[in-house]
Parts: structure tokens; sequence; C-alpha cells
């Protein structure tokens, strides 16, 4: 069986299918066009430039193609990329389809939706859970194939929901630790925090920003759908301002996309969560692919930093 993307060192020579994730076009300097390919398979994914292009490589080469590649994994700046020496669209004789390339989320959908369900239905205050299960239910079906961003972190299939359920098990821990939090409001506000990507990503299959997601952002649009929902439902009261300033401030810092700090005690925790499943997500799948005693690509949300693999760490 051969090994996929991700089972490849700089140096490795590589001969195989896999899909294309994103295509960029660009301009060399010799102004001649260029695209930028992110290519991915279950394992991972790696960047290809294919230079001095025509208009039928332009038609030819496009999001959820898969493509036959020969080609040698070099470094460029700290990152792996595949220098290409051969590239062409697969065909029906080929018996290769998109969903056998794409990444998804180590844990059951079925099961990670019964789970959410489950920290819904424990809620105490009526007017938190009526909110938090409308908007569930509106968007479950997107919500259960979502990535959680187009790349960075969770930008895979199902990707949104685990990184909920990660968020929802961590602030499960830290509420023991300190009962003084509102659980009602933590589980409601990671549950809701980027529920809206639904609608700012495009989906599962070559993940871009929709114009709406561009032009509004999933800050305000479940900031929005907050107040639409309560008014639906008829449910008044300072939660739903509270729900509202947590999916707002949940980024912290205006530079970063909030628009508000956090206020609230459960805001500020949940910001921290977010902010540490991320990382954990980044630097596992980067320390995935590093022998003990090297250190992983670059991670540039992390400062551009690259991590190390201790000698004694398998």
């Amino acid at each position: 069986m051969k090994k996929g993307i991700d089972h490849h060192q700089i140096g490795d020579s590589v001969e195989l299918y896999l899909l294309i994730k994103l295509v960029k076009k660009g301009l060399a300097s010799n102004g001649k066009p260029f695209l930028s390919l992110q290519l991915s398979d279950k394992t991972g994914e790696i960047e290809a430039k294919m230079w001095g292009v025509t208009p039928e490589d332009e038609q030819t080469f496009v999001n959820s193609q898969i493509v036959h590649v020969q080609g040698d994994v070099q470094d460029f700046r700290g990152m792996r990329q595949l220098r290409l020496k051969s590239i062409r669209p697969a065909s029906m004789m080929d018996q290769v389809k998109p969903e056998d390339f794409m990444q998804s989320a180590p844990r059951n959908k079925e099961e990670m939706l019964e789970e959410v369900n489950q920290y819904i239905f424990d809620m105490k205050n009526s007017k938190i859970q009526r909110l938090t299960r409308h908007l569930y239910k509106k968007h479950q079906a997107e919500f259960a194939v979502s990535p959680a961003a187009t790349k960075n972190h969770h930008e895979y299939v199902s990707g949104l929901l685990y990184h909920v359920c990660s968020m929802l098990q961590l602030a499960k821990g830290i509420a023991t630790l300190y009962p003084s939090l509102d659980t009602d409001l933590l589980y409601s506000g990671i549950i809701l925090h980027d529920m809206a990507k639904v609608r700012e990503l495009s989906g599962p299959m070559g993940t871009q920003y929709t114009v709406e997601g561009q032009l509004l952002g999933h800050i305000s649009m479940i900031a929005s759908e907050i107040d639409e929902a309560a008014k639906e439902l008829d449910i008044q009261g300072e939660e739903v301002t509270i729900l509202q300033h947590i999916v707002l401030s949940h980024h912290s810092k205006g530079e970063w996309g909030s628009p508000k700090p956090p206020l609230v005690r459960e805001a500020e925790i949940i910001h921290m969560i977010d902010n540490v499943d991320a990382k954990m997500n980044m630097m596992d799948r980067a320390l995935e692919r590093v022998s003990p005693g090297e250190f992983s690509e670059r991670i540039f949300p992390m400062e551009n930093r690259s991590f190390y693999k201790p000698t004694f760490h398998e």
C-alpha cells in the first residue's frame, strides 16, 4: 500500500493520486501565469506550483479535481513543497473518487452529534437551552460535515463538530475545578461560537470563503442569528445579550476579528479554550510528520515557530 502525502519527507520522490483542494492563479516575475495548488489526501496536504500554465491548464486543474502527480518533496522556506515533474487529471479509467482523498475528523460524526445534544439536554436555564437547541437543529446537517477553517486547524470534514466537542470536554473539566462558572453559558457559547461558519465557508469540498462570509464574517452572523432566534421564540432577558457578547468576543481582540473583548467570565474562558484546542490541533498535526530528534515545519499562526519532538517520544 502506498504512503500518503503526509508521510513523505523532504528528498522523497512521489508518484500518487491527490485531490486539488484549492487552486489560486498568480503571475510570476517574468509575467507568465502560474497556478498554486493545495493538494491533499486522507493523510494531509502539500503545496505545488505549476509554472507557465496555459488557459487550458487553468480550465483543467480546478478545485476538487483528482490528479495523478510525479515529483519530489523539497524544502521551501521551512515548509514541504512538491516540485512537479508531471501532472494529469484523473479519468474514469483511474477508478478514484474525491471522497477517498478527503481528510475527516478522527471521531464518528453521529457519536459527536449525540454528544452535543446531551450537553444541550443537561442545560438548566430554559432560555439558553431553547436558543441553543433552536440554532443547533437549524444548522445541524451542515454543522455535522463543515470544516472549522480553510487552513491551519480542523480544516477537514466534520472538523467544526470535532473542534466543538473537544472544547466542550475541556470546558467540563475546567468547570469541575471552578464551580463558579455558569456551565449553561459556557456550553451554549461553545456550541454557538463558530456555528455561522456553515455560512461563512463553502463546505467540506474545496473549502473557500463565501461572499457572505467575506463581507460579514461568522462572528457577526451568529450574533444576528441569536437575536433573530430570540425574537422568533419570544425569548427576552439578559441571557440573549450575554450569549451575543460571548460569540462577539471569542476572538478577544479587534485585530483578531472581535468587536469587543471578553467582559464576562465565561466569555474569557471560551476564548482561552478555543485558542488551546486550535493550537493543540496545529502542533499535533505538524509533529505527526516529524521523527524524534527533529523539528516540525514552521506553523504560521504560531509566530512561525517550528516545534521539536524530543528523542524519547516515539
